[in-house]
């Protein structure tokens, strides 16, 4: 989505309302595809005492597996993008400042560096979650596997042998 930031940069307008959704179904991130819908973006961009400037929330719905059990999760969370827009920056390049040389801003472009960065590097199920047996394999959510999880230290197996006897 392209939006024409001209009346805002010349004093016309105050804000310009944002509703849209980006499809990120093709993205694939650890060799999954965690987009489970669209991620649906709105809010505003805002010309106040000539500073223009993003406010918009990104919803996001990312699909992956727990990484201690496996099950399949859904997390829903929000992203916020709040950013300085310009025409031209005579420094260098900063990450709070987006630069807008045409006057015109590609929503897509835009909100998709911060929607990737804020991508989850731990997830799980729940926060209680209890992972798999490492002995069997069994999701231990489920219930106990009966496995003897204690394991001997190999330079003390000599000693556990003598205690058997």
């Amino acid at each position: 989505m392209l939006l024409d930031l001209k009346p805002l940069f010349a004093g016309s307008r105050e804000f310009l309302s944002v509703e849209f959704e980006m499809d990120l179904s093709e993205f694939e991130f650890l060799g999954v595809k965690p987009f489970g819908s669209p991620v649906a973006i709105s809010g505003k961009i805002v010309s106040r005492a000539g500073i223009v400037q993003s406010q918009l929330s990104c919803k996001v719905n990312y699909v992956g597996v727990c990484d201690r059990c496996l099950k399949k999760t859904a997390v829903d969370y929000t992203v916020e993008i709040n950013r300085v827009i310009v025409v031209s920056l005579e420094s260098e390049e900063n990450d709070d400042i987006a630069v807008v040389p045409d006057m015109q801003l590609n929503l897509e472009d835009f909100c998709y560096p911060d929607i990737v960065m804020s991508l989850p590097t731990k997830l799980l199920c729940k926060d209680s979650c209890k992972g798999l047996c490492s002995v069997c394999g069994k999701n231990l959510n489920e219930g106990d596997c009966g496995c003897q999880t204690r394991e001997i230290d190999p330079r003390l197996a000599a000693l556990a042998e003598l205690l058997k006897e």
